[in-house]
């Protein structure tokens, strides 16, 4: 919702018959009300035909998906099978909004139109391409009518102003409001003057985030957190992640992610005293954690990594000596802990097989570069990796050399042994969906920044809210926003049922890629101020390109995990 507004209830948000959506009692979206509309409350009953088109659809792309499989699967066909994996990651978004849909007039006309937006992304991929799909563009035709209402600019007009309401549990929107408040009070304040300085990460925003619980969110209450498992902990960890993205993506989004990892991967793998010993201290963020994991020739190619840990014995305690090279270690010099993934069995044919994880202590680094040795000759040394955004955490190379660590801190310790990469994995498919959580935060942001300076700034003596073409890129960033965010939920859900893996790599791929429209729409409705660092949109704009890259980059994310999987499940 627009940050100028104050919250209404989800009730408020139903759209009377035959009238438009009132923003305060300052606005109204002029010009709209003399369109030619396409009644929002017409959507309910078009709601089926919404759901056939998605069956439909999925149809076509399994067919594609049988053909990909027997022409060599996704590294022989790397264009279909990226184009593939991006097509059913929107199909798939659709699909978790049509329950949605049912809720409410609003809530139908976004289903729908978001519904004729997946179908139209899926048709400029098969135009000049229908023989590599094996799938003609004139199948398409029986959802021409359907799109056309639902892409009409005066739909999407009508909804510039209309999010739609969330449909939170009353546990969650607790959450919501807990996060929310933090992040305009507390985040907020701070992420311009980082994001521009190249600052640190306030450590008034560490502690204020342990105090409100934000790093046991994950952590099973019989070890200090505040999970009782299932659903709910995923569930918070979303919304609570998306409140702190609103606020800023580099300084609050961010934070939760790391030490989630970490805490996954004990809880998968770890032994009852590291569990009882490590999780505590995670979760009233007495240790703070860095991800290291990729290499500077591998990136997400994890299999091929080089850093060995040796079974070694020093000052009489048995151990590991680490060597070895890790980059984008994100919190690098801040972090307590490195959760670091390395070659324990040196024959290389085992690949991920061979991978033990452990968790590594540091001292507390500066933030432009730090230097450790260790007792008995050990070394490490950080270099920070300046970016365009995603400011605060900072990321860093880090060379670590004869680096010891206590035989306790190998995860599972001896039943850990070449598990590291499925216990890591644990933690990486929910750093996922928070990656996509972070987007739609993110994304929302830049939506009330556009909506706030669409309603004030006149431009040929209206406001630029008075513009069709503004009033429908806003309404096309309000369906996007809300489709991505209730696959966010579903995603959650799925994954506190033990489920959804796939589902994680796919809400990452689709909303991330979104992000990235949105955040530009927002930026050009600025105009030339938007390019200007005194608007935090600018921020916003570079911070959501970073989305696509970390986290599992794109192109790998789509060839080596969704569509590799598409692909097994027309093999099953």
């Amino acid at each position: 919702m627009p940050s100028t507004h104050p919250q209404r209830k989800s009730q408020e948000w139903r759209l009377p018959r035959g009238q438009l959506p009132q923003i305060g009692a300052r606005t109204a979206i002029a010009n709209v009300t003399s369109l030619p509309l396409v009644l929002v409350h017409d959507s309910l009953k078009d709601l089926t035909t919404a759901a056939t088109i998605v069956e439909s659809t999925s149809q076509l792309l399994r067919r594609a998906t049988k053909h990909l499989a027997e022409t060599g699967g996704p590294e022989r066909q790397q264009v279909l099978a990226y184009d593939l994996a991006h097509a059913s990651s929107a199909l798939e978004t659709a699909r978790s909004l049509i329950d949605y849909g049912a809720k409410g007039e609003v809530e139908a006309a976004i289903t729908c139109a978001f519904v004729a937006d997946m179908v139209h992304d899926f048709a400029t991929r098969l135009i000049g391409r229908e023989q590599l799909w094996t799938v003609k563009i004139a199948e398409l035709a029986n959802f021409d009518a359907f799109v056309a209402t639902y892409r009409a600019p005066e739909l999407l007009a009508s909804l510039a102003a209309t999010p739609g309401p969330r449909h939170l549990d009353d546990d969650y929107e607790m959450v919501q409001d807990t996060f929310r408040s933090f992040g305009k009070k507390v985040v907020a304040k701070h992420a311009e003057h980082v994001h521009r300085e190249n600052a640190d990460v306030p450590e008034e925003i560490i502690a204020g985030l342990a105090d409100i619980g934000a790093f046991g969110l994950s952590i099973p209450s019989e070890y200090g957190g505040f999970s009782e498992g299932g659903e709910g902990e995923y569930m918070a960890s979303c919304v609570a992640t998306e409140e702190l993205s609103r606020a800023s993506l580099g300084i609050g989004g961010s934070l939760i992610t790391r030490p989630e990892i970490l805490t996954r991967a004990l809880v998968k793998g770890g032994t009852e005293a590291q569990k009882h010993y490590w999780l505590p201290k995670l979760s009233t963020a007495e240790v703070m954690v860095a991800v290291a994991v990729t290499e500077p020739d591998y990136g997400s190619d994890v299999a091929s990594l080089k850093t060995t840990a040796v079974a070694a014995q020093r000052d009489g305690v048995d151990g590991y000596v680490i060597n070895g090279v890790k980059t984008w270690c994100t919190f690098g010099a801040r972090a307590n802990v490195l959760m670091l993934l390395a070659r324990t069995d040196p024959d290389r044919t085992k690949s991920h097989r061979g991978l033990s994880l452990f968790i590594v202590p540091k001292p507390l680094g500066d933030a432009h570069g730090f230097m450790f040795n260790q007792d008995g000759g050990g070394k490490m040394e950080g270099r920070p990796i300046d970016t365009i955004g995603y400011r605060g955490m900072h990321s860093y190379e880090i060379a670590i050399e004869d680096w010891f660590v206590p035989a306790d801190h190998l995860i599972g310790e001896q039943e850990g042994l070449g598990k590291g990469f499925y216990f890591q994995m644990e933690g990486f498919e929910n750093g996922r969906l928070q990656t996509a959580a972070r987007a739609v935060g993110l994304m929302q942001a830049a939506y009330e920044a556009a909506y706030d300076y669409a309603n004030n700034r006149n431009v040929f003596g209206k406001n630029i809210i008075d513009y069709e073409l503004t009033q429908v890129k806003l309404g096309r960033m309000s369906v996007i926003i809300q489709a991505a965010r209730q696959f966010s939920y579903a995603v959650a859900k799925m994954m506190g049922k033990g489920e959804g893996a796939m589902e994680a790599s796919m809400v990452k791929a689709y909303v991330c890629k979104a992000a990235e429209w949105v955040t530009r729409e927002a930026m050009q409705i600025h105009g030339g101020y938007g390019y200007a660092e005194e608007y935090p949109v600018s921020r916003l704009y570079v911070d959501a390109r970073v989305l696509s890259i970390f986290e599992g980059a794109d192109e790998t994310l789509c060839l080596k995990v969704i569509a590799r999987r598409l692909v097994e499940s027309v093999q099953a």
